[in-house]
């Protein structure tokens, strides 16, 4: 296996520890691709959703760029994304993140797509 497929196995138990039963292999795998090199760097792999800054740069780079949703609608998708992981849980895996951010946008096609 390779980096990416080991992180795509992680990934897919931690949905399972969070209660995310079903998950699209392919939104995934797509939803990592879409997180480039920062897939491979401890820090950067995860959402600090504690950081404002760190919060906008998914909004405007993620959100608006990829998926092309702005405004209260991905403010609320970030609110909803948030509490599927927890608030407290530190292993917001930023693929993870943009997976369930593309699921709760209905815009799984629009990731895929790219």
């Amino acid at each position: 296996m390779g980096k990416l497929d080991d992180a795509l196995a992680k990934y897919n138990k931690e949905f399972e520890k969070i209660g995310v039963k079903k998950v699209d292999q392919a939104l995934l795998k797509a939803a990592a691709k879409a997180c480039g090199p920062s897939l491979y760097s401890a820090d950067a792999s995860k959402v600090g959703t504690s950081d404002k800054k760190e919060i906008e740069r998914v909004k405007n780079g993620f959100l608006a760029k990829k998926l092309g949703v702005t405004g209260a609608k991905a403010d609320n998708a970030i609110e909803k994304v948030i509490k599927t992981f927890g608030a407290k849980n530190r292993n917001k895996h930023r693929a993870m993140f943009y997976y369930l951010l593309a699921k709760e946008t209905k815009k799984a096609t629009a990731l895929k797509g790219k």
